[in-house]
């Protein structure tokens, strides 16, 4: 493999929220992990189908996976973030494209990981209100609203990076790093 530049990327103001917007979902569903667990049953369901409903059951500290895995994720990608040098790009990277490609993937992966901890927040929101007796499960939507923010976002910067050209030209007028 040819050695790609390493290049030390600085946050725009739009990487700086969805930054700041994820850290703020993900201490709340700490806090609301937290807050929640005294006024939990026992049992409490850490499983939901295709459709929505409870399927699966457990004890109610498994009300803190949920924050847990998020956390490790956000982190984890976080710190990958910082090597966007050794990521898979659609098209080579040369001196000439490499901050347009690197500033696309890194922006993508912040909005995955955003999206992460937002479905995770709203399961165990989800998972409350079932516990509570206000909801009869995720419901038919949840399935095709994950995938669809899942997808979208992927394959938008993947299309993005499509169009960054070998001289780091951007095929569209806005390259949308400001």
């Amino acid at each position: 493999m040819v050695e790609r530049p390493k290049i030390k990327l600085n946050l725009t103001n739009t990487d700086k929220v969805i930054e700041f917007i994820g850290w703020i979902i993900l201490i709340g569903t700490w806090v609301l992990a937290t807050l929640s667990f005294s006024d939990l049953p026992e049992s409490i369901p850490t499983h939901f189908n295709g459709a929505g409903e409870a399927d699966g059951f457990g004890e109610k500290t498994n009300i803190f996976v949920l924050p847990i895995i998020g956390t490790i994720l956000f982190i984890g990608m976080t710190m990958l973030n910082k090597n966007p040098h050794i990521f898979n790009y659609p098209k080579t990277i040369t001196n000439e494209n490499a901050l347009n490609q690197y500033s696309n993937a890194t922006r993508m992966i912040r909005v995955l990981k955003l999206t992460i901890v937002f479905v995770f927040g709203l399961i165990l929101f989800m998972t409350l209100q079932f516990t509570n007796g206000n909801a009869d499960g995720l419901g038919t939507w949840f399935l095709p609203l994950t995938i669809s923010l899942f997808i979208i976002p992927t394959l938008y910067f993947l299309f993005k990076s499509m169009k960054i050209k070998a001289n780091g030209q951007n095929t569209s007028n806005n390259n949308g790093y400001n």
